[in-house]
């Protein structure tokens, strides 16, 4: 699983466009639009609120991941889909397709797919395909919990939750803040499970959506930030088998089992 959450933690977000195919929060008991003068309360309420209905997404996702001391970047850009299953089962399928560094962007695809109690690690380049046994058998996972799933994210968490294990701070816009978003940086708490991996999580989110704009966190060690960028955003589109079926490999390709491990 640790896979799948460093290749999807941190979400960034310029311009994202949002599809709706779901009706309107309102309808169903969400608070109403958020503005910057919403207090904590009222964001984290937002956020527990969009996350009970968000049975899926998909969007374009541009991943960062920055050396701060030289500056040394590589992004990382593909597609994400997400769907909650019945019975508090859950799927996601992320896939890389090109990646730049140095100024340069070459294709290089790789891919991730988390069904049931497996992670399909996958690297088009190498060839090279590792299914590795990430639940127990009859375990669940909680793709939005913090700490569980790939987001570090209070998205369907009670706000009570998210005090308990961060210290929250609303930070004053800033002029290169994705529009029509408010700022919320999460410290997570001394010896909390998210302290031994996170400085810092910080997450604009949309005043309209309710849904994060850009993530960005800074590791317990400060020697990388990750950035995820989320783009033509789609919430409750109708998923299909289809949406998370890998191509077919061919026999020329690595393939690796690796058993659960504690």
């Amino acid at each position: 699983m640790r896979v799948l959450i460093t290749a999807c933690c941190a979400l960034l977000a310029f311009n994202c466009t949002t599809v709706w195919t779901a009706p309107p929060r309102e309808a169903a008991g969400q608070a109403a639009g958020l503005t910057r003068e919403s207090s904590l309360d009222e964001i984290l309420d937002a956020l527990d609120a969009r996350g009970e209905s968000l049975n899926s997404f998909t969007a374009e996702v541009s991943l960062s991941e920055t050396d701060p001391a030289t500056g040394d970047a590589t992004i990382r850009k593909g597609m994400v889909w997400l769907q909650n299953l019945p019975e508090g089962q859950a799927r996601i399928r992320v896939m890389f397709d090109t990646k730049q560094a140095n100024n340069r962007v070459n294709e290089d695809r790789i891919e991730y797919l988390l069904s049931g109690p497996d992670l399909i690690d996958r690297t088009y380049r190498t060839k090279t395909q590792v299914t590795r046994h990430v639940l127990r058998p009859g375990e669940k996972m909680n793709l939005l919990k913090l700490g569980e799933g790939p987001f570090p994210l209070p998205i369907g968490q009670d706000r009570q939750d998210v005090y308990e294990q961060f210290d929250v701070t609303k930070i004053e816009p800033k002029p290169e803040d994705p529009p029509d978003t408010v700022h919320v940086q999460l410290v997570p708490k001394p010896g909390t499970r998210l302290d031994r991996r996170f400085k810092t999580i910080d997450v604009w989110v949309d005043l309209h959506s309710h849904m994060p704009r850009r993530i960005e966190t800074l590791d317990r060690n400060e020697s990388t930030i990750r950035a995820t960028e989320l783009t033509n955003v789609r919430i409750n589109p109708s998923l299909t088998d289809a949406d998370f079926a890998l191509p077919q490999i061919g026999q020329d390709w690595s393939t690796i089992e690796e058993a659960y491990n504690e």
